[in-house]
């Protein structure tokens, strides 16, 4: 539920409209705006009565959420979220940011050679897996704890902060330690202890789109973390499972506009995943920057015909070089 207060509604009147709330055993969060002050009621596990409330001094409106989320919509908090990690920002009006490199980390010099060549292209943040969940228990499952002492020895040699998946709840401490901002997998969208466990932490998290799953779940999975306390949550469009079998998922760039919409957290496009075809990750990138997504992030392998996870749909050092000029001049034309 949303309680709208009018213009002139004063200070006292909104108290009153807060402590109302509490008594009904719900959560009142104010949600302050230019022109009058809105009030969101969390906890509800059905529909409220909201006579009490509608005639209350101050309140102009009352308005019932049926959404299955409210604190990440625009309902609930009207402007656009920006996220800082150090001095780069991901969120509405600022540059879009590049997240790259491996599927895995395989070995210091695969990992290291990688981010210096992204870093210097002007990549913003370095990616890399050290568990790595997989469709079959025989393929390489990720170095852990090794790759991720890798990764970390990688950012002190570039200064690029690093993503990394978290895939379960027992390998969150080493991952919170050595990595800036953590990824939720697809497969773990609606592992929804492990949402409530990131949304505990102080760090930014990358939530992926499940396969299958509607925009409305996608935003439903967001908020199991945001309502935990954890704020810096970044949405990301990975494609989404169809009957087409030209690529490995069909990738929705209408989530882009949908997505900033409905909600106000970033959204950023993984096109390699979306694709799983080295071919069509730079026009993909490039169109998802064009469709308004506040970042990419794409695979990048010194070698990928000898990768040990994703080849085919990783990026060349040269192949990331030309994407990279392609996306300066597409960023220059839109005005970052």
């Amino acid at each position: 539920m949303l309680i709208v207060m009018h213009r002139k509604a004063t200070p006292e009147q909104i108290d009153t409209i807060i402590e109302s709330v509490g008594r009904m055993g719900l959560t009142a969060q104010p949600i302050p705006g230019s022109q009058r002050t809105a009030i969101g009621v969390l906890g509800n596990k059905g529909y409220v009565d909201d006579v009490n409330i509608r005639n209350l001094p101050g309140v102009k409106d009352v308005i019932h959420v049926t959404k299955p989320y409210k604190v990440v919509s625009r309902d609930f908090h009207p402007r656009s979220t920006i996220i800082r990690v150090g001095n780069i920002a991901i969120g509405e009006g600022k540059k879009p940011v590049v997240i790259a490199g491996p599927c895995a980390v395989e070995s210091e010099e695969q990992i290291v050679s990688t981010a210096l060549h992204v870093k210097k292209m002007g990549a913003d943040f370095l990616r890399g897996g050290a568990f790595k969940p997989r469709t079959g228990p025989h393929t390489f499952q990720g170095l852990k704890k090794e790759g991720l002492k890798l990764l970390s020895l990688a950012k002190k040699q570039t200064g690029l902060p690093v993503v990394t998946e978290i895939i379960s709840q027992e390998n969150l401490e080493p991952v919170l330690k050595y990595s800036d901002i953590l990824q939720v997998g697809a497969r773990n969208m609606q592992n929804f202890e492990l949402l409530k466990e990131l949304g505990r932490i102080k760090k930014p998290v990358i939530l992926k789109r499940g396969m299958s799953a509607t925009i409305e779940e996608f935003l439903a999975a967001a908020e199991y973390i945001y309502s935990e306390g954890n704020h810096a949550v970044i949405l990301c469009e990975r494609g989404i499972r169809t009957f087409e079998t030209a690529t490995r998922n069909s990738l929705d760039l209408s989530v882009v506009p949908i997505i900033k919409e409905l909600s106000h957290l970033p959204i950023i496009i993984d096109p390699s995943h979306a694709t799983g075809k080295r071919v069509l990750v730079p026009p993909m990138a490039k169109a998802a920057l064009v469709a308004g997504a506040h970042g990419v992030m794409v695979e990048v392998h010194p070698d990928p015909d000898k990768a040990l996870s994703d080849g085919a749909q990783s990026l060349t050092f040269p192949g990331f070089e030309k994407m990279m000029e392609d996306i300066n001049r597409i960023t220059t034309f839109l005005g970052y």
